[in-house]
């Protein structure tokens, strides 16, 4: 669809989400052979179409300079054979997950015979927005079918061709084998405005999922007339304890920050026990200024290695590149309150060899996802055998951490009696 005015937007909108609504009550009684299947045929059908995306795709990347895209998005975006394939494995391995739609959380007989079932069913329908990578077209929709729901597709304008032909090849599928019109909706206008006029459907739109830079979260959490399943940012820490063994803490902050930057699970801040600062910072600062990373630290830190004076602003700060902020801490306690008063509440690490030590701070740390001598690049859905995921929450209602499938149910309670009256 072109750019439209006002009232033609706000029409074309409203018939995608009622769409999408008629398609949730149908996809609520899909059994799981039904919803399998279609993953199984989509993967097949995305690698027949295999030239017909990259065609989509090359429309993608020549446009790619216009919209100002680095090198590293510009790589996000492009597609090749292998990548395809690995599109239609995600696919494959979503389809082999258990399906949680029907599953029973929790049930009892009460004393009158009255049986009480506690029974997981899908959210609804689910508007997803995200940033420009093709591969989460086709994971978003197969997360949220699988999950019994319909989706809403709102990708990045730079992926457009690439997202439609993804789309179009699942639609052909659904088709083929009936699944209903509206289940996988990819929105076709890049008019800024669509997202506003969704945003106000809480009587189409159960839940929105926002997955991109902190403006636009910001943006959707303001408008939102639903529940947002979201997270800011991602200032990850990991905690070298006076009891690590140095060597792992190392390799562990290394991956940590290293092994991918631009990505809300790296390690953005390094705190170090005060007993261990002055053999532990030497080591870690070779490796990673090797590595071509800009530490910055606090004035006890600096005293130890040369490195720029960490800010306030710096402690708090989300870099997706090459810096990270250092500080040094007296105990457990002291890092565990500077995890939660600096940081963004998504994924925190400690790395030591004392078993109290870490129970410390695995309960102290307020944070989605809190790691034991482990990398914070472990915080992911496929990671977490959960399969595809649709985002990382840091919300405490209604998902928290890796979204996988059974993050996109909710639960009803069906009641079975035999001609029960209360008195």
């Amino acid at each position: 669809m072109a750019t439209a005015d006002a009232t033609d937007l706000a029409l074309h909108c409203r018939q995608i989400a009622d769409a999408a609504r008629q398609a949730s009550r149908r996809l609520a009684t899909l059994d799981a052979e039904q919803k399998n299947k279609w993953l199984l045929e989509s993967a097949s059908a995305l690698l027949d179409a295999t030239d017909e995306i990259l065609h989509a795709n090359a429309q993608d990347i020549a446009a790619a300079p216009t919209f100002g895209l680095s090198e590293a998005q510009i790589d996000r975006l492009r597609l090749d054979a292998q990548r395809i394939a690995g599109i239609a494995s995600g696919l494959t391995e979503v389809a082999a997950l258990p399906d949680p739609c029907g599953e029973i959380i929790e049930g009892q007989t009460r004393p009158g015979g009255l049986k009480i079932q506690k029974v997981r069913v899908p959210l609804g329908v689910v508007f997803f927005i995200y940033e420009s990578r093709p591969n989460v077209t086709a994971d978003a929709a197969a997360i949220c079918v699988k999950s019994g729901n319909a989706v809403i597709l709102r990708g990045g304008k730079e992926a457009a061709h690439s997202s439609q032909a993804i789309v179009d090849v699942l639609h052909r599928t659904a088709t083929r084998l009936g699944l209903p019109d509206g289940a996988v909706q990819l929105v076709d206008t890049p008019d800024r405005a669509a997202v506003g006029h969704f945003l106000k459907m809480n009587d189409a739109i159960d839940v929105t999922i926002p997955r991109g830079g902190e403006s636009l979260i910001r943006r959707v959490v303001s408008e939102a007339t639903m529940p947002v399943i979201k997270h800011f940012d991602g200032n990850c820490h990991v905690y070298v304890d006076v009891a690590a063994d140095l060597e792992m803490a190392t390799r562990i902050t290394e991956n940590a920050k290293c092994q991918r930057m631009g990505v809300c699970n790296a390690c953005e801040s390094l705190l170090v026990h005060r007993d261990i600062a002055a053999e532990f910072l030497p080591m870690v600062a070779a490796v990673l200024t090797s590595r071509g990373i800009e530490m910055r630290g606090d004035d006890e830190s600096r005293k130890i290695v040369d490195m720029q004076p960490a800010t306030d602003a710096d402690l708090r700060a989300e870099f997706l590149g090459p810096v990270i902020s250092v500080a040094i801490v007296d105990h457990v306690q002291h890092a565990a309150q500077h995890i939660n008063d600096y940081g963004s509440h998504h994924t925190d690490a400690i790395v030591t060899n004392d078993y109290r030590t870490a129970q410390t701070f695995t309960a102290m740390v307020d944070s989605a996802a809190v790691m034991v001598n482990a990398s914070t690049r472990f915080n992911d859905g496929g990671q977490f055998g959960l399969g595809a995921e649709i985002g990382i929450s840091t919300d405490k209602f209604h998902a928290r951490g890796p979204c996988g499938l059974r993050e996109l149910t909710t639960y009803k309670y069906i009641v079975h009696g035999d001609g029960h009256i209360r008195d």
